[in-house]
């Protein structure tokens, strides 16, 4: 039995908000959209902390890299803000891309930083010097999301073409694609254990794939409209996926089974349009939307 109670509603965002992420200080969320910056928020009380810097585009993509001072902001622009919290300022901006950015990820044995764009290349940063390594031409449509395995041996890319495209990390040669989904590839991620890949697309399904074999798993028609994010809970077997249509799920990550939806049909005080992202803080989940509000959610796992 899983039990969903709403505890917080993060309001002041006047826009649709695309991206949140936890920062490396424990209690501090990031959130980013539509608006004209990238806002702070206190996890311990709730609360506006500040604008953290002003945007001349919309933000898609924030990311914080454990071992790192460092929050990197895609914008739909294509270029990639650098903030460096010691420094209290934008230290860099990466200009590589022409196009917007979907989403930003790090390999820690490498130092290595990977940008996803909808120019349909992945840019390769050294996270030390911030200097361009190398561009994996992955496809010829967007990129539009990214997943590393935990052995850091495998990255997978969702795509715009319907494929997930898995490359090897080590020379970042193509390893495999996958084909499967009808509609865009929108979130892509590894199991805690590496031993699978979950996706979810624009076709509202959620494909799990062998991550050795590349074999097809199991399909589940997961939500009525686009999957648009994965978040796998930090340490109970479970996963989450946003949808835009508005409701939030709650999955076995060892049995794929369906244990809670969180929508207002459910009779929740959930979103009214799209849930684009997710993030588990401990048990709290915590959701941002097209309708411009950050919910956060207390999830309680009873063990019977």
């Amino acid at each position: 039995m899983i039990t969903a109670t709403k505890i917080a509603e993060l309001t002041g965002h006047s826009n649709p908000i695309f991206s949140l992420e936890l920062s490396q200080k424990p209690g501090i969320l990031f959130t980013g959209g539509n608006d004209k910056g990238v806002v702070e928020w206190s996890l311990k009380d709730n609360t506006f902390i500040k604008v953290m810097f002003p945007v001349k585009a919309s933000v898609y993509a924030i990311y914080c890299p454990e071992g790192y001072p460092l929050l990197f902001a895609g914008l739909r622009s294509g270029h990639v803000l650098v903030f460096n919290f010691l420094e209290q300022k934008i230290t860099h901006v990466l200009h590589e891309h022409q196009a917007p950015i979907f989403d930003i990820k790090s390999v820690q044995r490498k130092n290595e930083l990977l940008v996803a764009s909808e120019d349909g290349t992945v840019s390769v940063w050294n996270l030390k010097d911030l200097q361009k390594i190398y561009t994996i031409p992955v496809s010829h449509d967007t990129i539009r999301s990214i997943s590393i395995s935990p052995d850091e041996k495998q990255v997978a890319f969702g795509c715009r073409d319907n494929s997930i495209k898995i490359y090897d990390i080590e020379d970042y040669s193509l390893i495999k694609s996958l084909h499967g989904h009808t509609m865009a590839v929108f979130a892509v991620q590894y199991a805690r254990d590496g031993s699978y890949l979950v996706s979810g697309s624009r076709d509202a399904q959620i494909k799990i794939w062998d991550s050795l074999t590349f074999e097809l798993i199991k399909n589940i028609p997961a939500h009525m409209f686009a999957v648009n994010h994965i978040a796998l809970h930090p340490s109970l077997p479970y996963f989450a996926t946003a949808s835009m249509d508005k409701s939030i799920k709650v999955w076995g990550a060892d049995d794929f089974k369906l244990y809670k939806v969180i929508s207002r049909e459910k009779g929740y005080p959930g979103h009214v349009l799209s849930i684009n992202k997710l993030a588990w803080d401990g048990n709290h989940l915590i959701s941002v939307s097209d309708d411009k509000r950050i919910i956060i959610w207390d999830i309680q796992f009873d063990a019977s």
